[in-house]
């Protein structure tokens, strides 16, 4: 045998399974959730206008801030005299400048650092995009490319747009696509309006960038804030008056945060920007305003955040459950929990329009379970959001469907299928408030002996919903006739309120005793009542409001 052609065919042939294994572990793995990474953009005071002072302004936060670089610089082209070389899309040590090669230190730079210091455990991570003099419309996918034709085409001709490709949007959103991979995109911070008027048309445009963004990511613009930047107010400023603006981008996000510029100074030679100690103190204020908008939870679990590759400090992802019941297939006939329904995960075992459970009770997945006074209840249920069961019918037959249900809008619903095939009829709430559950009729359906898949699918928006019911049609028609047997013979004793008994009468059945009361009964006057069977076989008691 020559064993040097098998050396030579087994040493690809464990690469390609070295490879396969790491893809599968890649594949299996989650963002670290100590990893928190911020989006920071806008125009030449986030791009960086503040001195730098390179033993201040490098290497002491090397442990744990970030940056995922946005363009291409040798060490001898960046400023600030750094022996760093960086590539589009890989991780490094945050050192100024990070927006381009030839600015300086950012309020950015500041904002990681104040981030670090006030988050032990928290690793922070920094996506740079900024352009000086431009509009907010070079951040618009939708507007970018005629701007830097028409009015930013100087901008264009002086060459900064090439560093991001010419795509500002672009490169944003590759980079955070690339970051959520690894960590969490925590938030925005947010520094331009020196180049537009702030009113309502900006302030659109400004949520557009943002919007764009989140929903590109998947994210839920309810966790990922938005902090803008005041432009120069003190000494000789060129802007000061378009502050009012931008406070008022607080009506256009959920979660907002407006870093002061008060009492920062410029930089002495332009009315534009500020100097390196009003850059330094804006990117504490960032630090400052992000700390009260974000969840400040940290991992005890997650490992340290590798910094040459964060890819090999993610998190292992638990196994996905398998699809199949809860705990066992549900009975029927019996009732079916609505909180019981399958494992599996979403868009297999439910379908849940919020993210999160709601209610916080009993599961940890986007169905909202909540424990009203009575119980556990599926509830917030919006218009086409589903979830499915296992269910095990013990014998072909016809049932009678119900459940219990509550709302306060009358018109919260959902309908039943068995196997894809839909069954009995639409079941609505009553409209008498989400802490008052009644019993709904649902219709009948004819099903088969054995195991189904039981799909309950909302078809109106707001009602909770804590169990449906199948009974045997026959059983229940067998336990009516021997009930009404039975109570035409019966006697019927009166209680009020306070467990006194007023009155005892005889009548053909609980229905016929109910009528009578509510017509009066002699020596009796208006109020509520309890109506008893003085026997112990069929309904034993109903509550009667008898009024003249």
């Amino acid at each position: 045998m020559d064993f040097k052609k098998v050396s030579e065919f087994l040493t690809p042939a464990l690469w390609l399974v070295g490879g396969l294994v790491m893809l599968a572990t890649l594949a299996n793995a989650a963002p670290n959730p100590n990893f928190h990474i911020y989006i920071a953009y806008g125009q030449s005071n986030m791009a960086g206008n503040g001195d730098i002072v390179p033993s201040e302004d490098q290497d002491k936060y090397k442990e744990k801030f970030l940056m995922l670089a946005s363009h291409n610089a040798n060490a001898s082209q960046r400023s600030g005299k750094t022996n760093q070389s960086i590539k589009t899309g890989e991780w490094y040590t945050a050192i100024p400048p990070m927006f381009h090669p030839f600015e300086n230190l950012s309020p950015a730079d500041y904002f990681g650092r104040a981030m670090v210091d006030s988050l032990p455990g928290v690793t922070v991570g920094i996506i740079p995009v900024a352009i000086g003099a431009v509009s907010i419309r070079a951040f618009d996918k939708d507007q970018y490319e005629s701007y830097f034709k028409g009015d930013g085409k100087d901008i264009m001709s002086w060459g900064w747009p090439k560093d991001y490709d010419n795509n500002p949007p672009g490169r944003i959103l590759e980079l955070a696509k690339k970051a959520k991979e690894v960590g969490v995109i925590k938030g925005f911070i947010f520094h331009q309006g020196e180049s537009d008027g702030t009113d309502a048309n900006w302030r659109k445009t400004v949520y557009k960038t943002y919007k764009d963004v989140i929903d590109a990511l998947g994210l839920d613009e309810n966790e990922v804030p938005f902090v803008a930047g005041e432009l120069l107010q003190e000494g000789n400023n060129c802007c000061s008056s378009k502050n009012g603006g931008i406070a008022q981008l607080k009506q256009n996000f959920k979660k907002f945060g407006l870093a002061s510029s008060k009492g920062l100074q410029g930089n002495g030679k332009d009315p534009y920007h500020f100097g390196r100690a009003g850059v330094i103190e804006l990117g504490k204020r960032y630090c400052s305003e992000m700390l009260k908008l974000i969840d400040k939870t940290i991992d005890p679990d997650a490992p340290p955040v590798n910094l040459v590759d964060p890819s090999q400090s993610t998190v292992p992802d638990e196994p996905p459950e398998e699809y199949g019941p809860y705990t066992e297939p549900i009975a029927i006939p019996g009732k079916v929990q609505a909180e019981n329904y399958n494992k599996g995960g979403a868009n297999k075992a439910y379908y849940d329009l919020s993210k999160g459970n709601e209610g916080g009770k009993l599961r940890k997945d986007d169905v909202d379970i909540y424990q009203p006074n009575m119980g556990i209840t599926v509830g917030h249920c919006q218009k086409s959001e589903w979830l499915k069961y296992t269910v095990n019918v013990a014998a072909d037959g016809e049932y009678e469907i119900s459940a219990l249900v509550a709302g306060d809008n009358g018109t919260g619903s959902f309908v039943l299928y068995i196997d894809d095939q839909k069954i009995g009829t639409e079941i609505a709430n009553e409209g008498k408030g989400f802490e008052n559950f009644t019993t709904v009729n649902g219709g009948t359906a004819t099903l088969t002996a054995g195991e189904h898949e039981l799909k309950l699918e909302i078809t109106n928006d707001w009602i909770d919903i804590d169990y449906v019911e199948f009974k045997s049609a026959s059983t229940t028609a067998i336990a009516t006739r021997l009930n009404l047997m039975t109570e035409a013979e019966s006697s019927f004793n009166l209680f009020d309120m306070q467990g006194k008994r007023i009155a005892n009468f005889k009548a053909a059945g609980m229905d016929d005793a109910v009528r009578m009361v509510k017509d009066g009964l002699k020596g009796v006057r208006q109020g509520v009542y309890l109506v008893r069977a003085a026997n112990s076989v069929g309904i034993k008691q109903k509550v009667v409001v008898y009024e003249k």
